[in-house]
């Protein structure tokens, strides 16, 4: 075992490496680095909480083995390798949906600790310090259990378990606020009872008051929200730790907590702010869901007419450019097709061409998902950009190529004063003397709004896999170079 000031210095050293871990996280560069801090800091944290730590006072037999620290070594030995075989296994595809489910584990984690905290030392609030640890273990149980169920629907919508259609229930925001003063109510009963079933019973209807209201304000909200969504449940599970901190007296989790939580709501509030949506409304509510007289022009209604093309022209325009920016969205990631785009841009930046990645704030269905994608296949950091970077560069540019991605880049949030999308800040492919479209189908996007770009003059649709298109396109580019080189 180790004293107390030791333990505080370390924990002091494990803050340090977090804070370390976010600021790497602020650049591409640095990510792996920050990751390498967050582990370091998650280790020592680990080591110290268990030499500081009483695991226990009844014994296995005649080996003196704490219960406690036989169960967490047994955690460890189950939990370690479920961790790690996950980690290896899971697809770019699926980074999302496991984030919420971690999310959901966090809040699991948040429910049982508060249970298990009321039940070991449960003492009526008779003076001012039992009263707040009665609050700790309520507000724990009910952020945890709302992270919970949040977490388990986001994972449920983002694996496509569950319609990414927003539902709409009469009167939905009045059921959030009755359930809202329930759960104050409840609140207050439990604290302030001299009777322990009432106390119980208070808990148990919180949590399920909690659990309802977190699935009902995840199925409320549509699919292109759905990258905030997953910020806020990060910042949820935060808070929920730092909860957990305060009923555990574990200086180290509640400030560990608390920079979750607030960098989780910090970065929700900087995607609300680049997708020009007020804060409250994508958290109470979906994604162009509101009722207009007024709505958008359906598929068959919009006038112009659409241009297909075909790979090989794709490949004989981007050559022959001067400047390609190229816009990847969540299509990109489920064709696998990151690996190709990269050899793609290899190709084109030694023939002369200049090439950059466009990166809009919600691609994919995280944040940060483009990026990530991107850098696993090794793309140039310097040559990825965000929209606010970028979007001034597409009236200059010969190519705008747009694989897998729809909302990011529609005109309607522009032009179209009635869409569920209006003024939502888009990247303005339409700009750039050609734009292609890489698509499957003419389908909307994640939104379910329909996209006039598909019908401008200048823009061209090339139907497929994403995978196919692109190696048909990367196959017709080093022919060409191949020619070149030869002649």
């Amino acid at each position: 075992m180790i004293g107390e000031p030791l333990m505080l210095a370390a924990y002091l050293g494990a803050v340090v490496l977090f804070i370390l871990s976010l600021g790497g996280f602020s650049k591409q560069e640095t990510a792996s680095r920050g990751n390498l801090y967050g582990m370091a800091g998650m280790a020592l944290a680990m080591i110290v909480t268990i030499l500081g730590s009483n695991f226990g006072t009844t014994n296995f037999g005649a080996n003196g083995t704490p219960v406690g620290l036989a169960c967490l070594v047994i955690a460890l030995a189950v939990g370690g390798p479920i961790g790690f075989i996950a980690a290896k296994k899971v697809e770019m595809t699926q980074m999302p949906e496991l984030v919420a489910l971690m999310h959901s584990l966090v809040g699991l984690a948040a429910v049982l600790i508060s249970l298990i905290s009321y039940y070991a030392a449960h003492e009526h609030a008779t003076n001012t310090e039992a009263t707040i640890h009665l609050v700790e273990i309520y507000l724990g149980a009910f952020i945890g259990a709302v992270t919970l169920s949040g977490s388990l629907i986001a994972f449920g919508k983002l694996s496509g378990k569950i319609s990414g259609k927003p539902l709409l229930l009469p009167g939905r925001h009045w059921l959030n606020l009755v359930g809202l003063v329930c759960v104050v109510i409840l609140g207050y009963l439990f604290v302030t009872s001299t009777s322990s079933a009432v106390v119980s019973v208070s808990m148990f209807f919180m949590l399920a008051f909690s659990i309802a209201f977190g699935i009902h304000l995840v199925m409320a909200i549509g699919g292109a929200d759905m990258p905030v969504v997953v910020s806020m449940l990060n910042s949820y599970s935060g808070w929920a730790a730092s909860a957990t901190g305060f009923m555990l007296s574990n200086d180290l989790l509640i400030v560990t907590g608390a920079l979750v939580g607030s960098s989780g709501a910090i970065l929700s509030y900087i995607m609300c702010e680049a997708m020009n949506r007020s804060f409250f409304s994508v958290i109470l509510g979906g994604f162009g869901t509101e009722s207009s007289s007024v709505s958008t022009k359906q598929a068959s209604d919009i006038e112009g007419e659409v241009f297909p093309i075909l790979s090989h022209e794709v490949a004989s325009l981007m050559s022959e450019a001067k400047r390609v920016i190229i816009v990847p969205g969540y299509g990109l990631a489920v064709a696998r097709a990151q690996h190709s785009i990269c050899e793609i841009t290899n190709l084109l930046i030694a023939n002369g061409v200049e090439v950059r990645f466009a990166i809009h704030p919600v691609a994919g269905r995280m944040p940060g998902h483009m990026n990530v994608l991107l850098a696993e296949a090794k793309v140039p950091y310097d040559i990825v950009f965000e929209m606010d970077e970028v979007n001034d560069l597409f009236s200059s540019t010969d190519v705008a190529l747009v694989v897998g991605a729809n909302d990011i880049v529609n005109p309607a949030a522009q032009e179209d004063p009635h869409s569920p999308i209006a003024g939502m800040p888009v990247l303005e492919v339409w700009k750039a003397q050609t734009s292609i479209v890489l698509k499957r189908s003419m389908a909307s996007g994640y939104a379910g709004v329909d996209n006039p770009l598909f019908y401008k003059a200048n823009n061209r649709m090339l139907f497929g896999d994403a995978k196919n298109m692109l190696d048909e396109i990367l196959t017709t580019l080093q022919k060409t170079a191949t020619k070149t080189g030869a002649a």
